[in-house]
C-alpha cells in the first residue's frame, strides 16, 4: 500500500497598519494587537486551529493612507476573508474614532497573500 503526504496548507494573520498616522511603537502595537484579537474572532473555527497549531504566523504591514487601508479591506471583503478595522477610542495620541489598522485572518496564506503581496512591512 502506497502512503501518500497530503501537503499542508500554511495559515497566517496579516496586521496593516497606516503609515501617514506616525504613530508611536508602543500605540502601533497596541492598535496591532487590537487588529489581531478582532480578526481572530471574526475567523472559523478550523481556520482558527490551523493558525494555532501551525506557531500563529502574523505579519506586519503597512499603507500610506487611510483611503489605501479602506481598498485593503475592500478587497479581502470580496474573497470572503475575515478582518476588522480598528478605531482608537482617542484616550492618547490620535482623536477618537481614528482608523489605525485592519486585521485580517488567520486564513490560508495563499488567499491572503492575493490582496496583501504588494504591501511593505511595518
Amino acid at each position: 500500500m502506497l502512503k501518500t503526504t497530503r501537503t499542508q496548507q500554511e495559515y497566517k494573520q496579516c496586521i496593516v497598519l497606516r503609515e501617514d498616522l506616525k504613530l508611536s511603537k508602543g500605540k502601533a502595537a497596541v492598535q496591532a494587537a487590537h487588529a489581531a484579537i478582532l480578526s481572530y474572532e471574526r475567523a472559523p473555527l478550523p481556520d482558527r486551529r490551523n493558525w494555532k497549531n501551525q506557531g500563529q504566523k502574523k505579519v506586519a504591514l503597512k499603507v500610506p493612507s487611510l483611503a489605501k487601508l479602506y481598498g485593503v479591506r475592500d478587497d479581502v471583503e470580496r474573497l470572503g476573508l475575515p478582518c476588522a478595522i480598528v478605531e482608537d477610542a482617542g484616550l492618547t495620541e490620535i482623536p477618537p474614532g481614528t482608523v489605525t489598522a485592519l486585521g485580517i485572518g488567520p486564513a490560508r496564506a495563499d488567499e491572503i497573500d492575493k490582496v496583501t503581496k504588494d504591501l511593505e512591512l511595518f
